[in-house]
């Protein structure tokens, strides 16, 4: 019989530790082994039970939920999921937690005690289950946070005659946030092309993560919104719960595309959904799409990555070397949607280089 993954909780409401369990151990393959009030007794229970994945709040007595963190990725690197209030201070605190290498991250409905936690059940199991596959040696501090001033950005001399015409469409889930800074940090700012970033991730958390991405981003990006123009040295990253497509603009023969947000399809498991935006993205640009796909679990973005490829575009998968999770990059591989197969260190460089062919 295949080993149930066991996991940690630590939360200081006792009512939430009782509905989380509940809410985990109604999967077979889930077996909470612990729960816990404070960060302080969570590293020393982590350190003793060795749970598979830690799932661990935020604001918490005697140690909070980051410092527990640091702790658990120094002494013992393993899965942490965060779970944390659907607030602005909580989405700006969950990212330091991603940048500290949790895996990913649960809002809380209805602030720090949930009495509607039931409501994202399904997805807090599913990122505990998505978490246990995590590649744990990636986890601590999985790579050195590269300031912008730091890095040698590639040139784009002798840009392309029709450079303008490229897009690049990127795609990811679980550890996606962490690993998305090592890329976009490498892009110039005349990189010539417009980039769009497709996130699994919630309404409440895609403005911010959006504010952080143009902090760490030589060019302008921003969260995409309904009508927005889709133009060169500028990123877009797809709203939490909605789809983000691409439309021509078609008013008075205006060159270009325009961003159009839509509920449908419906039946996607995620929305966003990386399979949406990216055929969206090749039905608009054809040969001139380059998509990328990153970690994260299962096997969004794996079909749009096949057609692009089989229409001309390029496409890159993350490799096994750097993917927190490697099953949307694998599953690519898997149909031979990816040409190349890059450690996420190498692909701003890659993509600098498919836009300037």
């Amino acid at each position: 019989m295949k080993d149930r993954i066991r996991v940690l909780i630590a939360d200081d409401s006792a009512f939430m530790r009782q509905e989380l369990k509940k809410i985990m151990e109604r999967d077979p393959d889930i077996e909470v082994i612990a729960v816990v009030r404070d960060g302080a007794e969570a590293v020393e229970r982590t350190r003793a039970l060795e749970p598979d994945v830690v799932a661990l709040d935020i604001n918490m007595p005697i140690m909070d939920g980051l410092t527990a963190l640091q702790y658990i990725m120094m002494e013992s690197p393993r899965p942490v999921v965060m779970i944390s209030s659907l607030t602005q201070e909580g989405a700006l605190t969950t990212y330091e937690a991603l940048e500290l290498g949790a895996v990913d991250f649960v809002g809380k409905p209805g602030g720090t005690i949930s009495k509607d936690i039931a409501k994202v059940g399904d997805e807090i199991v599913y990122k505990i289950r998505s978490a246990a596959r995590a590649n744990t040696s990636n986890l601590r501090l999985r790579r050195t946070r590269r300031r912008r001033d730091q890095i040698k950005a590639p040139s784009l001399s002798k840009p392309h005659a029709k450079l303008s015409e490229k897009v690049v469409v990127i795609g990811q889930s679980t550890g996606g946030p962490n690993t998305i800074m090592d890329i976009i940090q490498v892009l110039p700012p005349d990189l010539g092309v417009p980039v769009i970033v497709v996130q699994h991730m919630p309404s409440s958390f895609t403005p911010s993560f959006a504010q952080r991405l143009d902090r760490n981003c030589a060019f302008t990006f921003k969260e995409a919104k309904s009508g927005d123009i889709i133009e060169p040295n500028r990123g877009y990253l797809a709203p939490g719960d909605i789809h983000m497509t691409l439309a021509p603009r078609g008013i008075m023969k205006k060159k270009g595309t325009l961003v159009r947000l839509t509920r449908t399809p419906r039946n996607t498991l995620h929305t966003p959904s990386v399979d949406v935006t990216m055929e969206s993205v090749l039905s608009c640009y054809g040969t001139n799409t380059i998509g990328v796909l990153l970690t994260g679990m299962g096997a969004d973005g794996a079909t749009a990555m096949v057609k692009i490829r089989e229409a001309g575009g390029r496409t890159i998968a993350e490799s096994e070397e750097t993917a927190v999770v490697f099953g949307m990059p694998k599953e690519a591989i898997r149909r031979g949607g990816a040409e190349f197969v890059l450690p996420s260190y190498k692909i701003g460089e890659k993509i600098v280089e498919l836009v300037n062919s």
